[in-house]
């Protein structure tokens, strides 16, 4: 495989933080995003520098995290290696761009985002490059036209590479973003891909790029359209406690923070995805007939929306 140069990759995935987080801060109209510039001390096993962009208390966006990372360490973490073996303990290199924003209003849905590219080899051998990313839309109170509009999207943005790759990205997606222990799905899904490194170094380099580049298109519509809904505390109490799954999924089965809190990644970077306010209830099931109970038994079910 060619070796793809990490300084293009670091240049767009910087370039696609600056655009996203532009564009939510003209949406939100209110708040601003806080830019922290971070950079690994020396000495640490972990070396590398990153941006991180916060935004809480706005106007649309109770709180909207957008990360970029660039990290080099001496051995390639556990959660990198389940699909890679042959290079367990190789020295790596890691960056880029994870967001997550978590909407005020209960009809406007939480929204993830991540592109990737990691870089590994053990010494005396040339390093390996593979990507990985996509996105997903978890929403509080289901609509299909929205959902049907990520998803086509999402297909819009892969079908370049070949008409197979929505499907299986969106199979992968439905299956990885499941909550095991409660055998349900986080959100309505979208495409997910890792350890992507078919037709080259370039041909993953620009399949990543192209999600990228539609995330702006397939989740700023859904906004725009639902940011006027009157809400009250009923959607509300329903919306945090919808937010108890996401928690739940991003602590205990994202590869994605494994991967940061075991390579000894910058944790406040790390946590940016997580929602300010959140409750859980015991047992809580919604009253049957409910937009709250549509949620889980027409929306949070695999299928195919486009």
């Amino acid at each position: 495989m060619a070796r793809i140069d990490p300084l293009v990759v670091r240049d767009y995935l910087v370039g696609l933080q600056g655009r996203v987080t532009d564009t939510v801060e003209s949406l939100d109209g209110q708040a601003k995003f806080l830019r922290d510039e971070w950079r690994k001390a020396p000495g640490e096993p972990l070396q590398g520098d990153g941006i991180t962009k916060i935004m809480e208390g706005g106007a649309v966006f109770e709180r909207a995290g957008c990360g970029f990372s660039h990290v080099r360490g001496p051995r390639l973490p556990p959660s990198a290696t389940q699909h890679r073996p042959e290079l367990a303990g190789a020295p790596f290199e890691a960056m880029g761009v994870s967001l997550v924003f978590h909407p005020l209003n209960p009809y406007v849905p939480t929204v993830h985002m991540n592109v990737r590219m990691i870089s590994a080899g053990h010494p005396g051998q040339a390093p390996v490059a593979w990507f990985g990313g996509g996105m997903d839309l978890t929403p509080y109170y289901g609509f299909d036209e929205d959902c049907q509009h990520f998803h086509r999207v999402c297909r819009d943005a892969l079908q370049a590479f070949g008409d197979d790759k929505y499907p299986r990205f969106k199979q992968w997606c439905d299956e990885y973003f499941y909550n095991k222990h409660r055998s349900e799905p986080r959100g309505i899904g979208g495409i997910f891909f890792d350890d992507f490194a078919e037709g080259g170094a370039d041909n993953g380099f620009a399949l990543m790029r192209s999600v990228g580049d539609a995330f702006l298109d397939a989740y700023v519509p859904i906004v725009q359209r639902r940011v006027g809904m009157a809400w009250g505390e009923r959607e509300r109490e329903h919306q945090l406690y919808r937010r108890g799954r996401y928690v739940e999924f991003n602590l205990v089965w994202d590869r994605g923070t494994h991967f940061g809190l075991q390579s000894g990644g910058r944790t406040e970077s790390i946590l940016l995805s997580m929602p300010p306010l959140v409750r859980w209830a015991y047992q809580h099931q919604p009253a049957p007939g409910t937009p709250e109970a549509e949620l889980t038994e027409r929306y949070l079910k695999p299928r195919d929306w486009v």
